[in-house]
């Protein structure tokens, strides 16, 4: 259909995909991220809402899984697990890819497209995971439906993939804004854990999406901090050669940690039925002793910072825990590890802080200031975000007095887990474990951010293979910088330089002139490419690939909307022109 017959609404959109190709398209950018950021808060209310109905049913208060008699201990994982199972056999295994590694996948190897299917899987299957009392967290599925909102919602609209990046980011930023109740962490998680960079036309759209996905998540679940707490200062100098050892531990810890989330799974062989089911009964199993080790855990955190838990259950606790999540997220749970981080380091974090109470005959900081710190340190070690992980433990409890010795904390056990593993993050481990990477380097970065239509050449005409002398000289009336070529025996096109045409033309054989012998162009001597197609929203990073793979130096950008009668070429990206964009 051609764009003058179009409706307006479908010409402005097709006017917003094109401005949306240029890196400076900061202000639509924003108000797309804002709305992204409203639909990904909807999603996290939901499933929040779904959390707290459901355990409200058969728990006598939010999270309280001790208060489950001994057999309903093991019988609830086990018949959550069950249910997952079922879902999941009936799945193609392409439907059961979850999780934050999945959409790092997703984001910097298939442009920011996810699956619909698997966002609604990640929704259910993460919903009664935590309904069931699994050890998993809720955080990690958070970032998968915010992804999934905001990458459906950019191919609803087909914009172009360099937009889809940004609007990803910014949907992950809001469910994390939306699930913790923390805006500032999401947006740093976006641009730390997820882009990987920070600039001024990511930070803005996102901004605005983590802004909308707390302000509704405060008009749904209120204001209320996580954690509220009093002496959270810390009390002397003195102490600041022990946080140097706590951060160390911490750093062991979370090393130990990593490892255990990336042992093989010696189950593999065995059908998903199989696994996830096994899966509940261990946790089930480890629950008949120790209960704590159901759900996120925040209430035996909050009785941490309280010291209301000997130290020798601290540790069983804390061993338990490692091992139910380990084994859990490992035999395919479709649940997330940000909140068992938080759990090991906190409990870690009440370890420690009896032990200073020793060494200091008392007079020492609060328990509950070592839990908060063990908390931050051991988010900032497993997933290798420290400014992430600085920023959730002030949102999270409204205190900045725990940011200075935080700092000292969180920066020795990134150091320490970094040495000891030398991986960028548990995210990017587990990825490498299942055979993918996430490739980025400036070059593809840069590329990313534009989209083809940005620098497309749209100063060409089209012809067929062969033309006679007359149509020669008319298709140079216009000064074309190209011609595109369409075989006649095929729907392949090759590209010509206008110029060495013009010179043929100025001279050409005398048959031709004379118009005895027909042209064909693709006999003319110049400069001329094979010309594979590519789509409009592709981005300049996929032109370059595209350009490798087929070995050409030229493709043409594919109008998809164009009639069955009309040519389909938009404009022409050359590797040069690529150069030249870099290059500025």
């Amino acid at each position: 259909m051609n764009s003058k017959n179009r409706n307006p609404l479908a010409r402005r959109l097709s006017n917003l995909r094109h401005q949306l190709a240029y890196i400076d398209a900061l202000p639509q950018l924003t108000v797309l991220g804002t709305i992204v950021g409203c639909l990904a808060a909807l999603i996290i209310v939901a499933f929040r809402g779904l959390i707290d109905f459901s355990t409200q049913l058969f728990l006598d208060s939010p999270e309280n899984f001790e208060s489950l008699s001994l057999q309903w201990r093991f019988l609830t994982p086990v018949i959550g697990a069950l249910l997952i199972a079922v879902i999941f056999q009936a799945l193609p295994k392409r439907h059961m890819q979850v999780g934050v590694s999945f959409v790092l996948d997703r984001l910097y190897n298939h442009q920011s497209h996810l699956p619909s299917v698997n966002m609604i899987v990640q929704f259910f299957a993460a919903a009664i995971c935590i309904i069931s009392g699994q050890s998993v967290g809720r955080e990690g599925p958070a970032v998968h439906l915010g992804a999934g909102v905001a990458s459906s919602f950019g191919r609803n609209f087909k914009l172009p993939n360099n937009s889809l990046r940004t609007l990803t980011a910014a949907g992950i930023a809001a469910a994390i804004a939306a699930s913790f109740n923390t805006p500032l962490a999401g947006v740093i998680f976006a641009m730390e854990v997820v882009l990987m960079e920070y600039t001024i036309a990511g930070f803005v759209p996102i901004i605005m999406a983590s802004f909308a996905g707390a302000l509704i998540t405060r008009l749904v679940f209120g204001t209320e901090f996580v954690f509220t707490v009093q002496g959270t200062d810390l009390a002397s100098f003195a102490e600041l050669p022990f946080l140097v050892g706590f951060g160390l531990g911490i750093g062991v810890l979370a090393t130990l940690f990593s490892k255990v989330l990336l042992l093989s799974n010696p189950a593999a062989r065995l059908p998903i039925f199989f696994q996830i089911l096994l899966g509940g009964i261990i946790t089930g199993t480890i629950a008949l002793y120790v209960p704590e080790v159901l759900g996120l855990g925040y209430d035996t955190v909050e009785k941490a910072m309280l010291g209301e838990i000997a130290v020798q259950s601290l540790l069983i606790i804390l061993i338990a825990k490692i091992i139910a999540t380990g084994v859990t997220l490992n035999l395919g749970m479709p649940g997330g590890l940000i909140g068992p981080t938080l759990f090991i380091g906190a409990l870690f974090g009440a370890v420690m802080g009896a032990i200073g109470g020793v060494l200091f005959d008392g007079d020492t900081s609060s328990t509950s200031f070592y839990v908060l710190l063990g908390m931050t340190a051991s988010f900032g070690a497993v997933l290798n975000a420290p400014l992430t992980a600085l920023i959730t433990i002030l949102e999270l409890t409204n205190n900045p007095t725990l940011i200075f010795p935080s700092m000292l904390v969180v920066v020795i056990s990134c150091l320490t887990t970094r040495f000891m593993i030398g991986d960028e993050g548990i995210f990017i481990a587990r990825l490498t474990k299942q055979g993918k990477s996430v490739k980025t380097n400036a070059l593809r970065s840069e590329l990313n951010k534009v989209g083809v239509r940005s620098i497309m050449d749209q100063n060409f005409v089209t012809s067929a293979s062969v033309i006679d002398y007359n149509q020669a000289v008319k298709l140079l009336e216009n000064r074309p910088r190209w011609i595109v070529i369409n075989s006649s025996d095929s729907k392949e096109k090759h590209v010509l330089r206008a110029v060495d045409f013009a010179n043929f033309v100025e001279s050409p054989p005398e048959s031709v002139s004379l118009g005895k012998a027909a042209i064909e162009l693709l006999e003319v001597p110049g400069k001329r490419f094979a010309l594979p197609p590519l789509h409009e929203r592709a981005t300049l990073l996929e032109a370059h690939l595209l350009m490798e793979t087929e070995n050409t130096d030229a493709v043409y950008i594919q109008n998809h909307y164009a009639s069955p009668l009309e040519d389909d070429t938009l404009g022409i990206i050359t590797h040069e022109s690529i150069r030249n964009y870099y290059s500025i």
